[in-house]
């Protein structure tokens, strides 16, 4: 371990400062298992691992832990995770990015954002997460078939991963369009929320002429109920404006509630929590 007189994020997972990426990766399953996504830990971990599984940032934060540098980041405060956040139905407005109305997990929409990106790579497994939760489940499909928690779980996140896509992204020249796409995806409770949201967005969008196009870097399955999967996300979200032609990139942890409705997984709520640079 880290000679260090406070836990680092290798104490916080479990490893040697010498781990590989596989090992990190596996540390990192490993503790968020059984693990709620609303508590604090869990967003510190999952810091850890977004650090320690990027070489750019893991070779920085190593230096940042040597004995000449300054002191390690503590386990239970760390410097950037924030916590998550439901979509809220009011405005959000966040202190590093110019003023806007829109929540925060469907991006700004006024004014030059600058903000660095965080690369994350390979962070999630599909299965395993689910693994502890795999077993034989009573209900029947199609009158004889067995449908097992695992399957349900995998059907859960590939609708996940293709749902988020729309639900996150809109270009200002087909606000309609791309707001009927998204409501497809997404249960009549949660559609209602949506519209709220949405509306700020058309309100806004036009005038900053804002494109974001969503893109999924990789996901994992967080836990498994009878008829609702949750399903975390790690979601790029590059945007360009009129202020800015270059996307501006942003990343966000997703957890999203798949709720089935017959024979579709529909979204039923998102909390997003921004990945610090």
């Amino acid at each position: 371990m880290s000679a260090a007189l406070t836990p680092t994020w290798y104490d916080l997972l479990g490893v040697e400062q010498t781990a590989s990426a596989d090992e990190i990766r596996s540390a990192w399953r490993s503790s968020i298992a059984d693990l709620d996504p609303t508590e604090r830990r869990f967003a510190t971990l999952n810091e850890a691992a977004a650090v320690l599984l990027d070489p750019d940032r893991r070779s920085a934060y190593d230096a940042s832990i040597s004995p000449a540098s300054a002191e390690p980041v503590e386990a239970t405060e760390p410097a950037s995770p924030a916590e998550p956040v439901e979509a809220p139905d009011a405005p959000d407005e966040r202190p590093r990015r110019a003023p806007y109305l829109v929540p925060g997990w469907v991006l700004a929409v006024v004014g030059v954002v600058a903000l660095a990106a965080v690369a994350l790579a390979g962070v999630l497994a599909p299965r395993e997460s689910a693994a502890k939760v795999v077993q034989a489940d009573a209900e029947l499909s199609s009158g004889t078939k067995v449908t097992r928690i695992e399957d349900r779980a995998v059907a859960a996140q590939a609708a996940a991963k293709e749902a988020i896509v729309p639900a996150l992204s809109y270009d200002y020249r087909k606000l309609d369009t791309d707001q009927a796409r998204a409501e497809s995806y997404m249960t009549d409770a949660y559609r209602t929320k949506y519209d709220r949201i949405f509306a700020l967005i058309k309100k806004n969008a036009p005038g900053t002429q804002t494109v974001i196009t969503a893109k999924v870097v990789d996901s994992g399955i967080v836990r498994v109920d009878a008829d609702r999967v949750q399903v975390l996300l790690f979601v790029d979200r590059p945007t360009t404006n009129k202020a800015s032609a270059t996307p501006i990139p942003y990343q966000d942890q997703v957890t999203a509630t798949m709720r089935r409705v017959g024979d579709a997984w529909l979204i039923d709520n998102l909390v997003t929590t921004p990945l610090a640079q």
